[in-house]
């Protein structure tokens, strides 16, 4: 194919291009117009005008912000099919577009007639001609690249055919600090899980580099598009191992024209907390494990420390007496009835039960229980005591308790062991960690929610037996509250944390714990799930076994299966395979398409560990365009900073890109050169790996294998590892 033939197929498609964008300006100002003409609706004078207002105010909002998403590579993709069965090229792009005449000008990638796009091979060609991916920068159209899937078809001989494939092209490409769409280069097996059934949860499995996390983004779009008023209305959750990892991915479902999605990290799965800081592999094996559950039940049915034990008072010709034995008789009803919040208004009328019973003489019985009832709650001393037996608790409070060794042991007997609560009793701070972050959301549901109150309405009257709400809660945060909190009650609702659709990535690696806190809010959800169990770094994989089937219990199962490695040249996946081999990992081993001929590289750094690392980062920078990782130890990652600050030339290597310290914590999406440890590498890529000390990262935990694992699967063209 010459030069000029390809130039020729790139002006014109550049023509239809300008065509599309002209359209896109046109859908836009027509979109803020609806909004202004919705703003003006408010001026009627009436209910319905405000209704028709924000009705359209909305609707307009949405559509802008769709059409401000797609504007990069808005159009990708063109079918010529066999003129009998439509004469008429089909464009496919990031959203669908009419023309003035409300002709089809550019068909969504997720609509049934671009499907084809995806699902068409040579052996089964589905009258597609030829497939043409366009590629673009910003409106640009700078190359196409062609595949011809029925030569046989007499169209095909008016049909030039230009590039290299899509797929290659776009596997080639350098990565930067941002995962991106595959939705010019969506490959059939991928196309299936992608379009699979809405309902139930659709597992995606598949080696590293196989596509699970992109394909499964590229589904939350299509659900949304599919069945809009049930997925934005319920919302989508999509779950992910670090905000490392999010920040990621947060660009992929905007640039498939969807911003009506929550990306959300373990550490952040529950609203008000925000926790990025891991415990130690021993402390965080402790609270994952499915034992902590019993654990935080039976601490959320503790007395409050500190509260009072008993209470008296005379009444008439009676000395009325609550004792630990009747208080603790008490406590066992209540809790018996629901969540220990939701009990807040039966604590009055509970104790005052076991106080009216106590009431022998005759003058204390003559004026009856009303009066007693009356008596008794208008009375400081006994409200005093309700407030603190039974103060409204929330999950934070009842959490800082388990630092007390005492309580520790009194709600652990049986459950932990004496090695398990000492490791416990040391690891709890005030800054929160990933793992406490279920154990915070157990609480929550043991405990219910704390009780709201309003001025016009902030008291239980005395008909319902109830006391003062608002001095409840001032007494409860003013007594045991604990100084320095992370983190604040969330304002919501435990019944507001339902979503439509969860999808959970690298979820071989959630603990039982992290399933009970994901599963809380997909119990009417469908679901996807993404993983490879040979990544796992979860200890007990049959614990999680158990917590992932409660989570899903009672949904359809569609199972989904990605078999090619699209991330790593064949060298570099050879080279983790045979690791994987080696150390006994079951490992799914997806077959590698590209080739670079480069194989990986293994340094001796004797005595001098930095001067290695230093000439295998500064080798690798110069050799490719994109990303670099340095994988460390957890112990070794502030010394490898420190290292990298020292390091100004490979700041300012050729890209001009610079180099990010500490970005396992704070990354930036203009970070070239970062240092990560093995577990921040979870669902990343990289043009360049540098690997340091493999042998600490094997070693630093009992899942340490599967770990180096991962890590040596992250690399798309350069591997070292430096020993």
């Amino acid at each position: 194919m010459s030069e000029d033939v390809e130039q020729r197929e790139i002006a014109a498609e550049q023509a239809f291009v300008d065509r599309v964008y002209v359209q896109l300006e046109r859908s836009a100002t027509a979109a803020a117009q609806l909004a202004t003409e919705g703003h003006s609706r408010a001026r009627l004078g009436h209910e319905g005008g405000l209704v028709e207002r924000d009705a359209m105010v909305f609707q307009a909002a949405r559509r802008i912000a769709q059409l401000d998403a797609a504007h990069e590579g808005l159009v990708f993709g063109r079918l010529d099919l066999d003129p009998g069965f439509d004469a008429e090229p089909r464009y496919i792009g990031r959203i669908g577009l009419r023309d003035d005449q409300r002709d089809s000008l550019l068909i969504d990638w997720r609509a049934p007639a671009a499907a084809v796009f995806y699902q068409a091979t040579a052996a089964e060609p589905r009258q597609v001609v030829r497939r043409r991916v366009l590629r673009a920068d910003h409106r640009t159209v700078v190359g196409v690249e062609d595949e011809l899937l029925d030569a046989d078809n007499p169209a095909a001989e008016h049909l030039p055919v230009v590039g290299e494939g899509a797929l290659m092209a776009q596997l080639s490409r350098a990565r930067d600090r941002s995962m991106h769409s595959i939705v010019a280069t969506i490959q059939a097996e991928q196309d299936k899980a992608i379009r699979a059934p809405g309902r139930g949860v659709v597992s995606i499995s598949g080696g590293p580099g196989t596509g699970k996390t992109v394909v499964a983004l590229h589904r939350a779009a299509y659900l949304l598009y599919s069945d809009r008023r049930r997925y934005e209305g319920g919302g989508v959750l999509v779950v992910g191992p670090s905000g490392v990892f999010m920040r990621y991915i947060e660009r992929v479902l905007p640039s498939l024209g969807e911003t009506a999605v929550a990306l959300r990290s373990l550490g952040e799965v529950v609203d008000g907390v925000r926790a990025t800081r891991h415990d130690e592999p021993a402390v965080a094996d402790i609270k994952g494990s499915e034992r902590m559950a019993e654990l935080l039940r039976r601490t959320a049915r503790q007395q409050a420390p500190g509260s009072p034990r008993e209470f008296s008072v005379f009444w008439r010709d009676d000395r009325i007496r609550l004792d630990a034995g009747t208080l603790g008789r008490v406590r066992r009803k209540l809790m018996s009835q629901g969540r220990r919040n939701r009990q807040l208004s039966r604590v009055a009328p509970a104790l005052l039960d076991a106080m009216w019973r106590q009431v022998r003489g005759e003058r204390g019985r003559e004026r009856g229980r009303e009066y007693f009832d009356a008596e008794m709650l208008s009375s400081q001393a006994f409200v005093d005591f309700a407030v603190s037996w039974w103060p409204p608790l929330d999950a934070m409070t009842v959490l800082a308790w388990l630092r007390d060794p005492e309580v520790l042991a009194r709600a652990g007997d049986g459950v932990l062991s004496d090695e398990d609560q000492r490791i416990l009793t040391k690891s709890w701070g005030f800054d929160l960690s990933v793992e406490d972050v279920p154990l915070l959301d157990e609480l929550r549901y043991a405990l219910g929610d704390v009780p709201q109150t309003t001025e016009e309405d902030d008291t239980l009257g005395v008909a319902e037996g109830g006391v003062d709400l608002q001095e409840l809660t001032t007494a409860s945060e003013r007594e045991y509250a604990p100084s320095g909190r992370s983190w604040a009650p969330p304002t919501h609702r435990i019944e507001d944390d339902g979503f439509a659709h969860v999808l959970i990535d690298e979820a071989q690696d959630l603990t039982p714990m992290q399933w009970r806190m994901v599963g809380r809010r997909g119990r009417g959800a469908s679901w996807t799930i993404v993983g490879d169990p040979a990544q796992s770094s979860w200890p007990v994989p049959e614990e999680s076994a158990r917590a992932r089937a409660e989570a899903l219990e009672g949904k359809a199962l569609h199972e989904f299966h990605l078999s090619t490695n699209y991330r790593n040249s064949s060298e570099i996946y050879e080279y983790a395979a045979a690791y994987a081999e080696r150390v006994g990992l079951d490992a799914d081993l997806p077959t590698a398409v590209r080739s670079t001929g480069v194989a990986p590289r293994e340094v001796d750094a004797g005595d001098d560990l930095e001067g290695a690392a230093h000439e295998a980062v500064v080798d690798i920078a110069g050799r490719v365009g994109g990303t670099v990782a340095i994988v460390v130890p957890v112990a070794r990652r502030s010394e490898v900073n420190a290292w990298l600050a020292g390091w100004p030339e490979v700041a300012d290597d050729a890209s001009g890109a610079r180099a990010s310290v500490d970005s396992s914590v704070t990354p930036s999406g203009e970070d070239r050169i970062v240092v990560l440890t093995g577990l921040d590498t979870k669902g990343l890529e990289f043009d360049g790996i540098v690997v340091v000390r493999p042998d600490e990262i094997e070693a630093e935990s009992a899942t340490g294998r599967a770990t180096l694992y991962v890590v040596l699967t992250r690399a798309t063209q350069l591997l070292t590892t430096v020993r």
